[in-house]
């Protein structure tokens, strides 16, 4: 999907995914450490919010300026503050051993540039920092629920573990649940959830 198609989406005032942060980010936000959060393909900003409320540095990068002055529009709302990069992912460069925390709700991407930016996501946490991610398997196709109609743009978790090489699990499912999202995500989906962290060096696994 181009930027366009997210242009259009996000055009209309009200936010498509809400203004309430993914519940599985909400459960997993605890582990992230004190610092920056990088929130990839973060769309109209609820889940960066979230975070800045919690006191993180938050930038969040989207390929969809429209999506991201929306984004900015909520911070205000909410008396916090985002730095936002308009950016497609294919040409962001997630800087290495930066981050407390890296989030990524519902980020869809071909295969190869998937496993590419996974590899910066290992190598952009700081020792310590944790990495949150929720998205659907290939099952949702059956539930039309929201999420993408090609299942190469889905994900599982023996992919995941693979792309997340150096990352220990706290968290790795693969379960069906409801998503209340907006009109954008609601009703059963099949997703498969990670929380992740980069061990020190030299510390326990």
């Amino acid at each position: 999907m181009s930027d366009t198609f997210w242009d259009q989406r996000y055009a209309n005032a009200s936010y498509v995914y809400g203004t309430q942060p993914n519940d599985f980010l909400v459960s997993m936000a605890g582990r992230i450490p004190r610092g920056p959060v990088l929130c990839l393909a973060e769309g109209e900003g609820r889940n960066a919010v979230f975070l800045a409320e919690r006191g993180h540095a938050v930038t969040a990068v989207d390929g969809s300026a429209v999506g991201l002055r929306k984004a900015q529009e909520l911070a205000a709302s909410r008396g916090v503050s985002l730095v936002t990069q308009v950016a497609d992912l294919a040409d962001f460069a997630i800087t290495p051993g930066a981050w407390a925390g890296i989030v990524s709700i519902w980020a869809h991407l071909p295969p190869a540039l998937r496993q590419r930016v996974h590899r910066q996501v290992v190598a952009g946490l700081q020792p310590g920092g944790v990495f949150i991610l929720e998205a659907y398997t290939p099952a949702q196709l059956r539930h039309g629920t929201g999420g993408p109609k090609d299942p190469s743009l889905c994900m599982t978790l023996p992919a995941l573990r693979a792309e997340l090489t150096g990352l220990t699990f706290h968290v790795g499912c693969e379960i069906e649940r409801d998503v209340k999202e907006g009109v954008g995500h609601t009703g059963l989906a099949a997703v498969v959830q990670v929380c992740a962290h980069r061990p020190a060096a030299g510390g326990p696994r």
